[in-house]
């Protein structure tokens, strides 16, 4: 039996019919389309690498502990691994409105938490891989892991035949309790065996206190300042629109050496040049509004590849009433500069933790309620979420078809309505905008405005070379 920990049971405990925690890509490869059965067969000969696919939740009774992953004894791939087409022209258009349409349904909590969809039919002789997986199961650096390693490097690796496997005897609710019991009286003492064999160091415990003190003061002041009220926050329905832009990676590094900064500086700057053309266009004030957005940070060491979540959690204020685009970008530098040496991700992982030490039934019920008063009384106190993902800078390739994009998509909440994923991959930068369906009909336009955004930097940043 394996347990999630908490943060992985808190996105399970948080969805709500209304609010989805899948996240997902799109991914789209050159011609000609693989048959069902040959995608079929590449993704059966990886699954020894990704335990996970063939594995299912199961909750413990009396929610005496955290759910726990157990091998699916009536795992079929056929369920999992889905065949559409779109209607002829298969434009760009039609391709996104089919990812929001699957984006809108939850997964099935009796089998394991993913869905692929081979897309045929895409304009240019191009097909698409559309993969859905639960947020409990990854996040989006483990994600990308995964398709890395569904994946192939060499054009011409091909599926190997698929080794037999055979599920784990399934746990009895009984041993779930006993196993859950065991777990809860083992925690604290694990804990404090681990400080012990570390040692007690003065000097770093003061330290570690006094980042924790400064994160979570600077954490709480920028939740509890009140913040703007903007239409692209507020109450969500259970249906998404979804929307990519594009870019290079050199643009960015290009306005980057111009005028300084990182290229998540870039891209954040592009997002909030958007966000306040699609506020104007709503005919909404944005003279000194700033607009607050969670950031997803990895907390994941390089060498580790496991498929849980990792994450802390930053909030960004987007400058919304700055107009030029080289002025926005300085202030996101400033901002971000800040946010770095604010400790915020030391405060949001210290509450992570800690929630090891709130009984499971209690996580359970705490995130249910939340979910339930947000709905009759909207948060409030963020508008957006933007993550930035980088991903692998090489060619990769199934059954020898060069996937030419890697476009991603991030689940909005309650209280948000448009969410921005951005990811990179082989030279390439994409933008994935999630809407809700009813209330925010307007998110072609915010991937075009980004899209613009970018250039915009772009040719500001070759006129300081071209002065040069």
């Amino acid at each position: 039996m394996d347990p999630l920990s908490p943060l992985d049971a808190l996105f399970l405990h948080t969805e709500d019919g209304i609010t989805h925690m899948h996240i997902g890509s799109c991914a789209i490869f050159a011609g000609p389309s693989p048959s069902i059965t040959e995608i079929t067969a590449l993704i059966e000969s990886k699954l020894p690498v990704l335990a996970r696919y063939r594995q299912k939740v199961r909750f413990v009774p009396g929610h005496l502990g955290h759910p726990v992953w157990v091998d699916d004894p009536t795992f079929d791939l056929a369920y999992h691994v889905r065949h559409t087409a779109l209607p002829p022209p298969g434009d760009v258009d039609e391709l996104e409105h089919l990812m929001g349409r699957l984006m809108s349904h939850e997964l099935d909590r009796g089998r394991p938490l993913w869905e692929a969809w081979i897309v045929e039919g895409l304009s240019g002789g191009r097909w698409a891989l559309i993969s859905k997986v639960h947020h409990c199961m990854v996040d989006g650096v483990s994600g990308t892991d995964m398709m890395a390693a569904l994946l192939d490097a060499d054009p011409a690796a091909r599926p190997q035949p698929a080794l037999p496997w055979r599920p784990r005897r399934t746990p009895s609710d009984m041993e779930l309790a006993a196993d859950a019991v065991v777990r809860m009286v083992a925690t604290p003492a694990r804990r404090v065996l681990a400080m012990s064999k570390g040692g007690v160091h003065l000097g770093r415990v003061q330290r570690d206190v006094s980042e924790l003190a400064a994160g979570m003061r600077s954490l709480g002041a920028g939740l509890a300042r009140p913040a703007a009220h903007l239409s692209v926050e507020g109450l969500i329905g259970p249906h998404r629109r979804w929307s990519a832009g594009r870019c290079r990676l050199g643009d960015i590094k290009a306005i980057r050496a111009a005028f300084g900064g990182s290229v998540n500086d870039v891209v954040m700057a592009a997002v909030t040049g958007a966000f306040r053309d699609i506020v104007i266009r709503r005919g909404e004030s944005v003279d000194g509004v700033v607009m607050r957005s969670l950031v997803p940070v990895s907390v994941r060491r390089p060498d580790d590849h496991t498929a849980n979540n990792q994450v802390a959690l930053m909030v960004a204020e987007l400058p919304l009433g700055i107009a030029d685009p080289v002025e926005r970008l300085h202030a996101i530098r400033a901002e971000m500069l800040a946010l770095k040496g604010s400790h915020q991700p030391t405060a949001a992982g210290a509450i992570v933790a800690a929630a090891e030490l709130v009984p499971p039934a209690l996580l359970a019920l705490g995130a249910r309620t939340l979910m339930t008063v947000l709905r009759r009384l909207p948060q409030g106190a963020v508008h957006t979420v933007t993550t930035n993902v980088p991903g692998p800078q090489q060619p990769l390739f199934a059954l020898g078809r060069e996937m030419l994009e890697y476009l991603p998509f991030v689940p909005v909440s309650e209280g948000v309505r448009i969410g921005v994923a951005i990811m990179s991959y082989n030279g390439a930068v994409s933008f994935g905008v999630t809407g809700d369906y009813d209330t925010a009909p307007d998110v072609h336009l915010m991937s075009a405005r980004i899209e613009r955004h970018i250039e915009l930097l772009l040719d500001a940043a070759q006129r300081v070379s071209a002065a040069s």
